[in-house]
């Protein structure tokens, strides 16, 4: 497939992304599909293959962070295609927001995407899921005022 055609299938895979479209996400996959998102101490961190991987990994997107992403370049040699772009988003669970500049390596076969290995911010993600410590009570500072007064 030619260079061109690939970055169009690219092209459509974040289009359907952007309107919540996992028929039309589902089309553009091979079926043994392999996606890779590094990090740890994030909801959608880890790897998932599959069609099954794929929905599980849209299922905890949907129910853990409210994102938009916006991808900026899209440069291709082959079957694979970069894609350089930008996230800002909230994490559900800690309100807590983030921005992640990102570049998604992309392999694309028959006219499907293959494997995704995403390259992210993984300590603003990380952040952003962080839940906070509870509060801890101020500490009571003596500096000697209540002996003096008495």
């Amino acid at each position: 497939m030619c260079i061109e055609k690939n970055i169009q299938t690219v092209k459509a895979f974040f289009a359907a992304i952007g309107r919540g479209d996992r028929k039309a996400l589902l089309a553009l996959v091979a079926e043994d599909i392999e996606w890779i998102i590094p990090g740890e101490d994030w909801p959608l961190a880890g790897t998932r293959h599959g069609h099954a991987g794929l929905a599980d990994l849209l299922e905890t997107a949907s129910k853990s962070i409210e994102t938009s992403t916006e991808p900026r370049e899209f440069v291709a040699h082959g079957d694979r295609v970069l894609v350089v772009g930008f996230a800002r988003g909230k994490i559900k669970a800690t309100n807590k927001t983030f921005e992640d500049d990102w570049i998604f390596a992309i392999t694309v076969r028959d006219g499907k995407l293959q494997s995704i290995r995403e390259y992210v911010d993984t300590q603003a993600l990380a952040r952003a899921s962080r839940m906070d410590a509870s509060p801890r009570p101020s500490p009571i500072i003596d500096d000697g005022a209540a002996q003096r007064s008495s």
